[in-house]
């Protein structure tokens, strides 16, 4: 029985088919919430990650004696799966997107690792974690971004700019002006205002005065 179980490697088509199914899970809610890296790519990624990490362990074993560092494959499945998740990260408009997809796909593969290490419990309970934070907190963190914040912010501009231009503005990204206080010098007019939005906008808005021709800089604290 034992020798069926080494010649046919059932032990890693135990690994291989617990490593799509954790991945299988993490890829669905990725898929019903449009993301890009989805269910065959979750899958993939932890089902690669599994074969290399169990590949990892075995590759320095000689008639049961290990000659090898088993780590060796294991690091260089950490920094490759950065590259990957580096390539689902995109910058515009002020806002950074693909955080959180670059994020699944290295737990993803830390999964498989631990999977493919033979390390079941640790890689079946990460990945429930993994769903539920994916899943169910998606709700609250979209509550944290639109929370209102009170912030002050420095914006150094032109000289004789009128902070009518800057006001509207900030309006246009949901942000409201509740104090202001205008200092002049010799090469700029500098606006120290207190501001109120929702704390996702803060950066939008930012970025949006740094396109002004007008300014010259924006500090919010």
């Amino acid at each position: 029985m034992w020798e069926v179980v080494r010649t046919l490697r059932l032990d890693l088509l135990l690994k291989l088919g617990l490593a799509v199914f954790i991945g299988g899970i993490v890829g669905f809610e990725r898929e019903l919430a449009g993301k890009p890296a989805g269910l065959r790519t979750n899958i993939l990624i932890c089902l690669g990650a599994a074969l290399l990490m169990d590949l990892s362990t075995r590759i320095g074993l000689v008639d049961g004696h290990r000659i090898g560092d088993p780590g060796r494959i294991a690091a260089q499945i950490v920094s490759g799966v950065g590259f990957l998740g580096a390539g689902t990260i995109m910058q515009g408009g002020g806002t950074v997107t693909g955080l959180t997809s670059a994020a699944t796909i290295w737990v993803v593969a830390a999964m498989g690792m631990a999977i493919g290490g033979g390390y079941y419990i640790e890689g079946v309970g990460a990945g429930l974690l993994v769903t539920f934070v994916l899943a169910g907190l998606g709700g609250l963190e979209h509550w944290v971004r639109r929370a209102q914040r009170i912030a002050s912010a420095t914006i150094r501009t032109k000289p004789g700019t009128d902070f009518d231009l800057v006001a509207t503005t900030l309006r246009a990204q949901g942000i409201s002006v509740i104090d202001q206080r205008t200092y002049d010098h010799p090469d700029d007019r500098t606006f120290e205002v207190k501001l109120r939005g929702p704390s996702r906008q803060f950066i939008v808005a930012s970025d949006t005065l740094l396109h002004r021709d007008f300014v010259y800089g924006v500090h919010v604290d």
